[in-house]
């Protein structure tokens, strides 16, 4: 089968990127003929918050990616829309997240289905964003419009694509794991190259530091932990993509110098095991969200997880069985925090993790995808955007599509 993605990969950082190439590694792994497409322009630079967006990882390896969308420039939106329908892949997969994609994705979705044999089905990262902005909703729904099936992570984003769209298939499938961080260190080591204290426990705050992950209810929840565990330490590792200045103010006024260690840049892909083989637990004080890498990439390194009760982060999260879902304040967070401790909860959530983790694989992702694609070929398209429902064509092609890869199948062609 030929499956073309488009949205954000390599050159560029992040782990929206780091999703699309692995997924795209699993359908190479399972025989299928694989290619991305992004951006040569993602962000114009006064829209970008951070320092760079690009990454300086290797190139993924077997898939290809080739660089042509331009989000601000519509003549490469119709190119790489005839390009598309030239090329008639079976499926063209769009990761959607930013309603400012919408414009330059329905554009390349609605030319490249005009060769009426590639379906498009979105993966939708989120459909309303965590950072509202006027016309997000417009343009969401012109791009719910100019596909025909939807995957989502969570129930969450289920019910936000239901605001725009009832009727195309769709289907929730979690997100898998991020296996691709390398191997859990010993915490000695792990300290030793981050070069902080191994004597100290820590709390590790991971990723893109924005106003709605909360990172300030963190930090005011932290008082009460020190008071009873004066050895435990606040690990924040990423790039500020809001002013810095109100932590370091509430760090200030609150006493916690010290206490809380940043590291103060976006952590390359192969740094990330270091900051989780050296966390007791992750936590992930968001005051909204659809679902997070960040709790996958505990789920890879069997780290204990807390998160507030936010949209589908309770989904990915068994509460008291390998970590804590709590609501979304300080004290409830500082109470989590405090049990945990004084529970000695970590072996415990461990086992559970080992076993909860076993529901997350990108072959699950795979199936998911293909089973909305093969819904799709029960629709057309009527005038308006409706659509109809029409009988699938039962093929031996069809079934060695969905037939799950025999073990001896699932390498990678070079």
């Amino acid at each position: 089968m030929k499956i073309t993605l488009l949205g954000t990969a390599y050159p560029y950082r992040g782990g929206l990127a780091n999703f699309s190439e692995r997924l795209m590694q699993e359908f190479a792994l399972q025989r299928h003929q694989v290619h991305i497409e992004t951006f040569t322009l993602q962000y114009p630079s006064f829209l970008f918050p951070g320092v760079s967006q690009y990454d300086k990882r290797a190139v993924p390896e077997h898939v290809s990616i080739t660089r042509t969308l331009n989000s601000i420039n519509p003549i490469s939106w119709i190119k790489l829309g005839l390009k598309i329908k030239k090329d008639k892949p079976d499926l063209l997969i769009i990761a959607y997240w930013l309603p400012f994609m919408s414009p330059a994705f329905s554009t390349v979705a609605y030319l490249a289905g005009t060769n009426r044999h590639t379906k498009v089905v979105a993966i939708m990262h989120n459909v309303i964003p965590h950072e509202k902005r006027l016309g997000d909703h417009v343009l969401s729904k012109l791009f719910t419009k100019s596909v025909d099936g939807f995957i989502a992570m969570t129930q969450s984003v289920l019910n936000d694509i239901k605001l725009f769209d009832h009727n195309k298939p769709r289907l929730q499938s979690p997100h898998p794991l991020f296996d691709n961080f390398g191997e859990l260190l010993s915490k000695k080591e792990a300290a030793n190259r981050l070069d902080i204290s191994s004597e100290s426990q820590y709390l590790l705050f991971f990723g893109l530091i924005r106003d709605y992950k909360g990172l300030d209810w963190l930090l005011e929840a932290l008082p009460s932990v020190f008071e009873q565990f004066p050895n435990l330490k606040l690990l924040v590792a990423g790039e500020f993509y809001s002013p810095s200045k109100p932590y370091f103010d509430t760090i200030a006024r609150l006493n916690l110098q010290g206490k809380v260690i940043f590291h103060q840049r976006f952590i390359p892909d192969d740094l990330v095991n270091l900051y989780f083989s050296v966390a007791d637990i992750v936590v992930l004080p968001y005051k909204t969200a659809t679902q997070s890498g960040v709790t996958q990439i505990a789920y890879h390194f069997e780290k204990p997880i807390i998160v507030t009760d936010v949209g589908g982060l309770k989904e990915m999260v068994p509460h008291g069985k390998v970590g804590f879902v709590v609501q979304p304040d300080p004290n409830a967070i500082s109470e989590a925090i405090i049990k945990f401790y004084n529970n000695n909860s970590e072996p415990e959530f461990v086992r559970e993790l080992k076993i909860e983790k076993q529901k997350y694989s990108w072959d699950k992702m795979c199936q998911a995808i293909l089973k909305v694609y093969q819904q799709t070929t029960q629709h057309i398209n009527l005038p308006g955007g409706r659509q109809a429902n029409k009988p699938i064509r039962e093929s031996i092609y069809l079934r060695q599509i969905y037939r799950p890869p025999e073990a001896e199948d699932r390498q990678i062609n070079k």
